[in-house]
């Protein structure tokens, strides 16, 4: 799982080369880890939109 996170932080940090100070790469990299950990957590969900969708629809 770690590595799948290099290669993708590096594949995103590759076409811009040089940073002007390591703020900007740390905020590159912490946008992708937050936007990652979002589409995890959600995937992960116990009850997820459809899981909610069928309940909604059972009750009608």
């Amino acid at each position: 799982m770690l590595e799948r996170l290099n290669r993708e932080i590096r594949r995103r940090t590759r076409p811009i080369g040089i940073f002007p100070n390591a703020e900007s790469y740390i905020r590159l990299v912490t946008t992708y880890l937050i936007e990652y950990s979002e589409d995890w957590s959600s995937n992960r969900a116990y009850l997820n939109s459809e899981v909610m969708q069928k309940l909604s629809l059972k009750a009608a």
